[in-house]
Order: structure tokens, then sequence, then C-alpha cells
């Protein structure tokens, strides 16, 4: 949590808009939504309060539009917003604690080496630092303490993991491991699958026999009008008068009023399927009528530029017949992964029991296709499989089997034949990117045990249900 935090503070981006914030989304009235006392404490770390208004205002400083919260409200947004408030509280106690201190001198200086306000000579512009704080609605008090207050968070995060100097032995072992070159024999298993159109009708129809349960589907019979303005009152017009009709044909519905005497009372023409049922994705009338088909059996849908009224006369639930195109290309797909499932769970078996041999890596290779090899040259060499996979084969010693896959989501057996591993020279440039890559490495440990540190060290209660008001508040 706070080393996410720590990353993001380090960014131009987190200096000058996240904790400076631009043209915040004020929210109003939310002191009417809580009552006093406890019902208006949000969270506790240890016995100090973050109240709903604390919350809030942290919203506004982070510029959190209130559609995208109302969107995200079920992803659990509000969580994640009231985590960094929590963190950001942590912090704050911590460098209070710590007794850390930022000069008027130096803060100014840090503000005026900013290359936001500098002009074409690299000089302090006192008129692109005005111009900002107008544009951005913020006196220079608010400016200067929220960047006081991001510049405090990063002296505590050097404060903790400042002074680090990665041995040697550590960035020679990151080097080797992100460098080595890995040559590796690899088995296109594409090629190796039984191919859907190999799958015989009698597997196809044993298939369907076994699964019929889960391979059942309803099938429904409907009719259903589509109503304009033209056909309801003669007019392309969106009037009270077709609005009106809109509502004594809703009414009728509501009374039970039969689907054919509506549609002729009122001179519609109707379009009737019979044993429908969904075959695709794509959004379609009838689409959006089957998906209707275990609710009202009639009903009318609003399409924003017409109205739709329909009526399900019948439900049937079976199994399609194989005759269906749609249904045994669905029913050859299904054999095909599971064959592929079955034929890779097999091989994964024998490779963790280390029963999988180079006879068995021939074998496969000989029945349809050959082996091919690659040498990697780095694990972001990804000519031919996927990073996830590369981060797998750079794991594993010499000698080992092991399955992966490229960014077209087709499967490989791979075995690792050798290393290749490349040594870093002491006037290496390198050694100092390594370097900083190994500092780094060491720095995210002791956040992460900062982190723990921090847990144990502060009692954090969230108030759930003043939570669940403020999300409902936010619906």
């Amino acid at each position: 949590m706070l080393n996410n935090i720590r990353n993001f503070s380090k960014t131009i981006t987190a200096k000058i808009f996240l904790f400076i914030v631009a043209v915040p989304f004020v929210f109003w009235g939310m002191g009417d939504v809580f009552t006093s006392g406890n019902t208006n404490s949000l969270a506790k770390i240890n016995n100090k309060n973050i109240s709903t208004q604390d919350f809030i205002d942290h919203i506004n400083k982070l510029n959190i539009n209130e559609s995208l919260i109302k969107d995200k409200i079920d992803q659990n947004v509000m969580e994640e917003i009231l985590s960094r408030l929590i963190s950001s509280k942590l912090l704050e106690q911590e460098i209070k604690e710590i007794d850390l201190v930022i000069s008027d001198k130096i803060l100014a200086e840090k503000i005026k080496s900013n290359t936001n306000f500098l002009d074409d000579k690299s000089k302090f512009s006192r008129t692109k630092y005005e111009k900002f704080l107008i544009l951005n609605n913020l006196t220079a008090n608010e400016f200067e303490k929220n960047f006081k207050e991001n510049e405090f968070q990063e002296e505590l995060f050097n404060f903790v993991g400042g002074g680090i100097k990665s041995p040697d032995f550590l960035i020679d072992t990151i080097y080797k491991d992100d460098t080595k070159q890995i040559k590796v024999d690899y088995i296109n298993l594409e090629n190796i699958y039984i191919k859907e159109k190999q799958i015989k009708t009698e597997d196809l129809q044993d298939f369907v026999e076994k699964n019929k349960e889960e391979l059942k589907r309803d099938f429904i019979d409907f009719s259903y009008s589509k109503i304009t303005p033209k056909n309801l009152i003669g007019i392309d017009e969106y009037n009270n008068d077709f609005f009106n009709k809109i509502d004594e044909i809703e009414e009728n519905l509501l009374n039970q009023s039969n689907f054919n005497e509506i549609i002729k009372s009122y001179d519609l023409k109707s379009v009737s399927k019979i044993k429908y049922s969904q075959t695709s994705q794509k959004e379609t009338i009838e689409s959006k009528i089957y998906n209707l088909r275990n609710n009202e059996k009639t009903g009318l849908i609003d399409e924003d530029k017409h109205f739709i009224i329909y009526e399900i006369t019948n439900v049937i639930s079976k199994v399609p017949s194989l005759d269906n195109e749609e249904f045994e290309k669905e029913i050859r797909k299904l054999i095909y992964n599971k064959k592929k499932f079955e034929f890779n769970t097999k091989i994964l078996k024998q490779i963790n029991e280390d029963k999988f041999l180079d006879s068995n890596f021939k074998k496969i290779a000989s029945e349809k296709t050959k082996v091919n090899t690659i040498l990697l040259e780095s694990r972001n060499d990804t000519k031919v499989f996927n990073s996830e996979s590369l981060e797998l084969i750079y794991s594993l010693p010499i000698k080992t089997f092991t399955l992966v896959t490229d960014d077209e989501k087709n499967v490989y057996l791979i075995k690792i034949l050798s290393h290749n591993i490349n040594e870093i020279s002491k006037d290496n440039e390198l050694k100092n990117i390594y370097s900083f890559e190994s500092n780094n490495l060491i720095k995210n440990k002791i956040f992460q045990s900062y982190d723990v540190y921090l847990n144990y060290k502060y009692d954090i209660k969230i108030n759930e249900k003043t939570l669940e008001r403020v999300k409902n508040y936010f619906r």
C-alpha cells in the first residue's frame, strides 16, 4: 500500500496534479446525510477519527468526477480511495513522530527549480507560476501547502529507504538473471491437438448424450411490434399524443389485454418467431425479448427512438439438434477444448512427477510436427513466447520441461537446453543501471517490512455502516 504511494509520489504528475489539485469537483449537501456522533466517523487510526467530511475533502482533492465514482461504486472504488486516505494519514503520523522539517527557504528553492515554472532560459518565471495557480483555481498558500506535503512524504521514504548500497554479488545476480541467453527446444502443440473438423460424428453424439442437461437451452415462441410515431400517430414527431398512446398501451398490458387485440386496435404490424433461441452475443430486438423469457411474458421495451411491444407465448427447454450448424460448431469447440485440456494436464502431471523424459518429448514431435530451436537473448525477447512465459522460462534450470504460451494463446511444450551467462565488467555502464535496479529491489523489501510495521503499530478500524451510507449517497 505505502510502497505504491511512494512510487507514485516520485512522479511529476503526483507532485503537480495529485497533491496540487486542478479544479476539484466539489460535492455539496453531505452534511444532511449524516448525523453527528459515531455515525460521522468513517474510520479510526488508533483513537484518531477520519470523518466523512475528511473523506469527501480527500475526494475533492483528488479531483475525481462524481460520475466516475458512480460507475465504479460496486468495484470497490470507495474502498480504494479510503485506503489511500488512511495511508496518507499514517504517513502524516510518521512524519510528525520523527519530526521531519523542511524550511521555507528549501521549499522555495524546490518550487523555483520545478521545470513547470521555468522559462526558455531555465529560470523561474513568476508569470508561469501565477498562470498555473489561476488555471487551477489555487491560491499560493494552497499550492505551497500541498507541495510541502508531497515533499514531506518523499523525505519520509528517503529516511526509511535512503542510503542503500547494493552488494556486488546482488548486482551481478540480477544482471546475469536478466541478460542470460537461454537456448530452448520447443514444439507447437497446436499442431498436435486434434482438429475440430476431425472430431467424429459419434463423438459429438456421445458428448451431447453425456452432457444433455448442461446443453439444454430455451426455445421460445413470441411476437413483437416496433412502435414509432409514424406507425402509431401517422407523423414523425415525438409529441404528447404519441406518448399518451404509449401510456395507453402500457396500461392495457397491465390490465392483461391480449397482445393481438392491442396490435389490431392500434393498427400495428407484428413479427412472429417460432422456436427462437439465441445463438450469438449480438444484441437485437429478438435477443432482448429472449433475455426477458423468465420475467414478464408480455411487456413494452423502451428503445429510446422507438418502443417494442412483445408477447412470449411458449418456452420450451431442450437440447438443440446436431443438424443445427451453429450448435454443431459449438459442440466441436467444446470437445476440442476438453481434449486439449486433458492433453496438457497429462503432460504437466508427468513433468511435475519427474516422469516426462526426452523420449516423451521426441515422441510427441515425431507424430505430427517438428522440434524448433530458439536462442532467447533476454527475458524481454518476446519473438515467440509472451512475457509471462519468459518469466517462467528464466526461473527454470537446464534440462527441464514446461508448457508456455504466446500472445495468441498458442501452447508450446519446451525443453531448456542451456544457459549462456554474461559476466558484467566493472567499468561497464550497465553496472550503474543494475546497481540502481538492485538498490530498488532492496528498498522495496524495506518498504514491505515498513508496511507490515505500520500495520502492527496502528490499530485501523473501518466503520462499514458509515462507509455504506457514503456509497449509497453517491449511488
